[in-house]
């Protein structure tokens, strides 16, 4: 079963909404995106999955449009769902988000995103400005912060090289 976080759906008809996210380690830090409106909140980049596309270039979308930043290597991490009204949209929806880990390894340009910018946290301080718990609770496990198989998905930052957890 897929968790689900933040409030319980309420008797509304929900569209069901894919979308996908990214954990972006580099050097000790992480690479989140603030999105002004409608409210101002710091999240992991990501959004919509849009009709007819697959997900692997969906992600690369939504990271270099929120962030500016072109990312490298995406491993599946999890998925979790939430129960949401989206104003730009005018819509309730059930977002399915599916989460990875991936690399950001070259920054294009700023955010082409309106209302997004890049943001670096350390990777202590992450999860405590991100406006989802469905993001926080996704992050705190690819840190280790929670027993479980995802405890080494955020490869060691004292080397460059990452090594997958199969061969550690």
């Amino acid at each position: 079963m897929i968790p689900r976080y933040g409030k319980p759906p309420m008797r509304l008809r929900y569209r069901l909404r894919p979308g996908i996210y990214a954990i972006l380690p580099r050097a000790g830090r992480l690479l989140l995106t603030h999105q002004a409106d409608p409210e101002p909140e710091v999240q992991l980049p990501g959004g919509g999955i849009d009709p007819g596309e697959q997900p692997l270039p969906a992600l690369a979308r939504e990271v270099l449009e929120e962030t500016g930043w072109v990312i490298a290597r995406p491993r599946r991490f999890g998925s979790y769902r939430r129960f949401a009204y989206m104003p730009e949209y005018d819509l309730w929806a059930e977002k399915l988000c599916h989460v990875y880990v991936a690399h950001p390894v070259r920054r294009r340009g700023a955010p082409t995103e309106n209302g997004h910018s890049a943001v670096w946290a350390d990777i202590d301080v992450a999860a405590g400005l991100l406006a989802s718990e469905g993001d926080r609770r996704m992050l705190a496990a690819a840190l280790g912060q929670r027993p479980g198989r995802y405890s080494t998905m955020i490869p060691d930052t004292s080397s460059s090289i990452f090594v997958p957890p199969a061969n550690r």
